[in-house]
């Protein structure tokens, strides 16, 4: 039972969920770059300088420099984080391998001692987050359920693939780390366009929404000073 579960969590289930996640980064993308086109439509000035927004698009794509000198030890963490948990899914060597069985496509993988130390190193690197959250009065006041959950997850399913990798499980052990590996898995692409986490492809349209956004339509001003010059003689 167990092995047909994995089965189907690794075959359909997986090819669903992943049509889920593409179609759903998708569509918040095409709503998030028609919300900027119709706002640019109501706007009064229509002139957008491309080059300075493209400039400040990279920065906030690349937010390194920032965030260390607010937060140096929460930003390193946080970067050695997201560069463990999508190299390894997209080049470890057995993903790649689901990925010429299922569609025919391959690419060069990592070598496995690279894998996983890069494993182990996001496992720690999710767990200190977590507890960032949970003990940082600062991060706890803006932190949301999604916000503990993530690295909790993420975690989950690295340290499940790690155990069935690396470690001499029973057969029944082996598959029950696999099952909560590949269910994990799923879960985590079905969440992705519908959670914070989806920044990943709404992220390159954030500085142009807020930058067309601030536009006002013509003569939006006058009515805003208007309506202050009232409220200040009532």
């Amino acid at each position: 039972m167990s092995q047909a579960l994995i089965d189907f969590g690794s075959g359909p289930l997986f090819r669903l969920c992943f049509a889920i996640m593409v179609l759903g980064l998708i569509r918040a993308f095409v709503l998030s770059a028609y919300g900027m086109v119709e706002a640019l439509g109501r706007a009064g000035d229509r002139k957008v300088k491309w080059a300075p927004l493209f400039k400040q698009t990279v920065a906030w794509l690349v937010p390194a420099g920032r965030f260390w000198r607010m937060r140096p030890i929460y930003s390193t963490v946080s970067i050695i984080w997201h560069v463990g948990i999508i190299l390894v899914p997209l080049f470890f060597s057995a993903h790649i391998l689901l990925w010429k069985s299922g569609a025919g496509i391959s690419w060069p993988a990592l070598p496995e001692a690279a894998a996983d130390a890069l494993t182990l190193v996001a496992i720690a690197a999710g767990v200190l987050l977590f507890l960032g959250r949970v003990f940082d009065r600062r991060s706890r006041a803006l932190s949301r359920f999604q916000d503990y959950a993530w690295p909790l997850l993420i975690t989950a399913a690295f340290v499940t693939g790690y155990l069935c990798v690396n470690t001499t499980l029973s057969a029944g052990g082996y598959r029950m780390a696999m099952l909560l590996h590949v269910a994990s898995a799923d879960l985590i692409m079905v969440l992705i366009p519908f959670t914070k986490v989806a920044h990943c492809v709404l992220m390159p349209l954030s500085q142009m929404v807020s930058h067309v956004g601030w536009r006002f339509p013509a003569g939006a001003g006058d009515k805003v000073a208007a309506m202050v010059r009232k409220e200040k003689a009532a």
